[in-house]
């Protein structure tokens, strides 16, 4: 459960970081695309949220990429996402679900992206990454569906990485 409080931790600094990195170009760009705006790091549906992110995995505490399997690198990026069910505690109850994700950069290249699921403790999440080049920026198109449920929740957003 350590580690899954540190991850969320690092994940929320860099979710952070990196909204303050994109420039107003990029934020023009993805709004006409319908994406998320760069701050935003969940969604609601009804009783669930769907968080997400995107960070650049050098970003990531060495014991952290160790124990998930992650290689940290300039130019990989690791896209995390959770699903909660709201409940009547403030963070909600992590749930399973079906998760599916693409990620493509501005010029509409296909970027190759497999999810894995981990489960720490109580914490669920879905973990994958993909090649980045400097100044690149992914626009990721998320569909997940709760454990139990029918109802699909669908999110994009993007994010730039700078490798140098």
């Amino acid at each position: 459960m350590k580690i899954s409080i540190i991850f969320m931790t690092t994940l929320a600094t860099s979710c952070i970081l990196y909204g303050c990195g994109q420039d107003a170009t990029q934020r023009a760009a993805t709004t006409a695309l319908t994406a998320e705006e760069a701050n935003v790091s969940s969604k609601t549906f009804g009783d669930y949220e769907l968080h997400f992110n995107a960070i650049s995995t050098d970003q990531l505490q060495p014991d952290i990429a160790r124990a998930y399997n992650i290689a940290r690198s300039k130019n990989r990026a690791m896209l995390t996402l959770s699903i909660l069910k709201s409940t009547d505690s403030l963070t909600g109850t992590s749930v399973a679900g079906t998760v599916n994700a693409k990620a493509a950069n501005l010029t509409g290249q296909l970027k190759d992206l497999t999810l894995r699921q981990i489960r720490d403790g109580d914490a669920i999440y879905y973990v994958g990454d993909v090649s980045v080049a400097n100044r690149e920026t992914l626009i990721f198109d998320i569909e997940a569906t709760p454990e139990n449920e029918t109802h699909k929740m669908t999110v994009r957003f993007s994010r730039q990485f700078f490798t140098n």
